[in-house]
């Protein structure tokens, strides 16, 4: 039968378990063993840390600018908003007794004693019904 390049059983065995036993020696020595990195694949890991370092960079400049124009932005709105006409300052008896009545965040009070605050009490408005809901005709 090896004549015609047929194997019988016992040969194609021994055959396989040399292949296995080579293939084990091989991946033993290859642990083992440091294999240092080929031009090639120094190339490429140079290359996608150059990417790498390149798209950081640019996000990095992306940021800053976005951050310069909306201050820009900001500075400008608000030097347009500055009222360049002369304020105008009124005397008034209120505002030196009282200034947080005059800027609106305190209720105004008496000025004098004999002057006392009215207490207006409006009653609650009177509760609407609930909307009736009809039953579905069968």
């Amino acid at each position: 039968m090896a004549l015609f390049g047929i194997r019988s059983a016992k040969q194609a065995s021994a055959q396989a378990l040399a292949d296995q036993a080579a293939a084990e020696q091989a991946r033993a020595a290859s642990m083992l063993a440091h294999v240092p990195p080929s031009r090639r694949e120094l190339r490429a890991q140079a290359v996608h840390r150059l990417q790498v370092g390149l798209f950081g960079l640019a996000g990095m400049l992306l940021l800053v600018s976005l951050a310069n124009v909306i201050m820009d932005r900001a500075k400008f709105i608000d030097a347009s908003a500055v009222n360049t006409a002369a304020p105008v300052v009124e005397a008034s008896e209120t505002s030196a007794k009282d200034p947080l009545a005059d800027m609106g965040v305190a209720p105004q009070l008496p000025v004098t004693a004999g002057e006392k605050p009215t207490v207006t009490i409006s009653p609650a408005p009177p509760p609407t019904p609930a909307p009736t809901v009809r039953a579905p005709q069968p």
